[in-house]
Parts: C-alpha cells; structure tokens; sequence
C-alpha cells in the first residue's frame, strides 16, 4: 500500500510539473535559435572561379526564357550548367525543343544529357532500340546519360528491375564508347531505411517528407541497390561514371575513398550532399584535397540562393553558419577555406575531363 501511495504522489507531482510547464513546451522542428557566436562572417554569393553545375534539372527547357536563366548565372559566376533532363518525361520531341532552344539561344551555356526508360526492358528488342536511341541522341547533341533514382528501384508487374542487369550492360558499354558520362544517382540517404525514430538524423525530413521511407522489401535494401551500382563501376571500366550525391557516402568520407581507389573510373558530384561537408570541415577537406581529380560541383535544385551556401562551405573558413533547408540538416555548417588549385578542378577542370563539348574558353586556365 505504501509503494501504491509513493507511486501515485509522483505521478501527480509530475504532472503539475507539466501543467505548470505546458506554456514552455515546442515542437522540435521550431525550435530554432539564433546563435549568439561572434565570430567572422563572409557571405559568399559569387563563386570565385567560373563553374560548372553538373547537377541541374531544366524541365522547362524546350519553351523557357535561356536567356533570362543565363542572368540569373552569370550573377553566380555559372559558366555553364548541365541540364541532366534532355527528355524530360521520356519523350524525343522534349529533347530535340531542349536542343534547339539552347542552340539558338546560349549554345555555349548548357550541356544536355539525355535519359532511357528502364521500365521497358521486358519488351522484345528493348536493348537494341536503347542502345539506337543512345546513338541518336548523342548525334542530336546530347552528351551524356542520366539516370534517375527511381530506375534505380524500379519495380515493374510485380519483379523488380536491377539497374546491373545484363539486358542493360550494351547501353553502359555504348555510352563509354561513344565517350559519354553516365551520371547515376542510386537509391536515396542509408537513414531512409532505418527506423524512422528519435536516432534517425533524417527523423524530421521523414516526417515532412513521408514518402521518402523504405524498407528493405521496399523495394530492396539500400547495401542491395548501392552494390547493384558498384558492379555496374566493375563491370564496365571503359565507361565513365559520375556517382550521384557523393554515392551517399558523404557521413562516411573514408569509405568513398575506398571506392574511388577500387573504380579509377567513378567521379562524383556534391549535389544535395553540401551539408555532409559542411559538419566535418577538416575531414572533408582532406578528403577533396586528396581526390582533387575526382570530384565536381553540382547542386540538384535550382534555387540561385541556396549556391551562396555552397560556395561558403567551399571557399571560407566561416564557423557555425546555418543550413538552407532545415529539415535536411538541422546541424550548423564550417567552411572547408579549400586551396584555389583544389577549388578550380572542383568547379570546373574535372567536368572538362569527363563531359565533352563544353566550351573551355569559358573558364581562365
């Protein structure tokens, strides 16, 4: 009886505790405080070589204004960007307008990658006419292959497709004759497949976003689809590879490293992964020093103002700056102060290497 007393004078205790505290209580995502850290601040919005976004996604690009788009980077300092969305949906005619809208309105500012459909591979002749399409495009003006996420998942009448599957290895083979990239984005952040709790670092994207969950039967896990990528490296060394989002392994730097010195043909990208270097500024730039020759600049989503904390994270020494978009990270960013040899290869030299046909008297040296 005497424990059942205690027990119940706690409880009540705790909860006038809470009642008297109900006016302090927030939700997690809108506590958000300014720091009060003074220390130096060099707000970049102009980055301080020329560069070349090898991220970009144009939609719109058979009917937009180029022009206007072409002054929106020059204020950026974007010499060129690749619009990774050629066909848009899919379709031949949204590449050929994509084309002639950049021919006759800025040819030396955008490089058009072209894209297939993976969903189709159960059809008779499906490599055949892929690897045809792959030829056309690139004569039409195409220089490179996308491929998306989701064809990196796709699941169609119930099996799912492997993006390593051998009906689709003359496509990878063609694009390395041709001398064309294949920029690969697989699979999406480890944190989607884990448990969507208190210890998952992506708790509130999950929650804002809840369609971004999986599972490891959803459609496969996420060490399944990373290896698939992998073996695609292996298997066709003649071809060259641009990892996506840093292959995902932006948290984990030395496992990345790893790969670029097991697949001297895989290059990467910081598209939507700048918040990943942003949190380890010493490990981060030891790392992009080290594999200065294999890593270029891009962003995903077009936003002109979310650049300007790209190029902080690159070019200052900045300490304790905030992220763009919360919900991806809702820790503070340092800046990396890279050297200007390791920042020019990032911005512009390693995509001259791997994508061809940009104009190289865009850029100083």
């Amino acid at each position: 009886m005497r424990t059942f007393i205690i027990a119940i004078c706690s409880s009540l205790a705790l909860n006038c505790q809470s009642q008297g505290n109900s006016d302090r209580v927030m939700d997690w995502e809108k506590y958000d405080p300014p720091s009060t850290l003074v220390v130096p601040e060099n707000r970049v919005t102009r980055a301080k070589f020329p560069f070349i976004d090898v991220h970009n996604h144009q939609f719109s690009m058979p009917s937009q204004d180029l022009n206007a788009l072409v002054e929106e980077m020059d204020k950026l300092n974007m010499a060129v960007m690749v619009n990774l969305s050629g066909r848009g949906r899919g379709y031949i005619e949204h590449l050929k307008r994509s084309l002639d809208n950049v021919n006759s309105s800025a040819p030396n500012r955008f490089i058009v990658f072209t894209n297939i459909n993976v969903n189709a591979i159960n059809e008779p002749g499906w490599t055949e006419r892929t690897v045809e399409q792959i030829e056309n495009d690139v004569k039409l003006g195409a220089n490179g292959l996308k491929i998306y996420k989701n064809q990196t998942m796709a699941v169609v009448n119930g099996e799912r497709i492997k993006i390593n599957d051998p009906r689709i290895d003359p496509v990878w083979a063609k694009c390395g004759e041709l001398g064309i990239p294949v920029l690969i984005h697989a699979a999406d952040p480890k944190p989607f497949w884990d448990e969507h709790d208190e210890k998952n670092e992506r708790w509130l994207e999950l929650k804002v976003r809840p369609g971004r969950k999986r599972s490891d039967n959803n459609p496969a896990s996420w060490e399944t689809i990373i290896a698939e990528q992998h073996d695609l490296f292996k298997k066709h060394p003649k071809t060259k590879w641009i990892n996506a989002h840093l292959g995902w392994y932006g948290n984990n730097l030395g496992k990345l490293g790893e790969l670029m010195d097991e697949y001297p043909n895989m290059y990467s990208e910081i598209g939507a992964v700048i918040a990943e270097l942003g949190r380890q500024p010493r490990m981060a730039k030891n790392f992009l020093t080290k594999y200065q020759d294999r890593v270029m600049f891009g962003k995903d989503y077009w936003n002109p103002e979310e650049y300007y904390t790209y190029f902080r994270v690159l070019e200052t020494a900045d300490e304790y700056f905030p992220y763009y978009k919360r919900y991806h990270a809702f820790w503070r960013m340092y800046g990396l102060d890279l050297d200007d040899e390791v920042l020019k290869k990032l911005y512009y030299k390693n995509a001259l290497k791997v994508i061809p046909n940009i104009d190289r008297s865009l850029f100083p040296d």
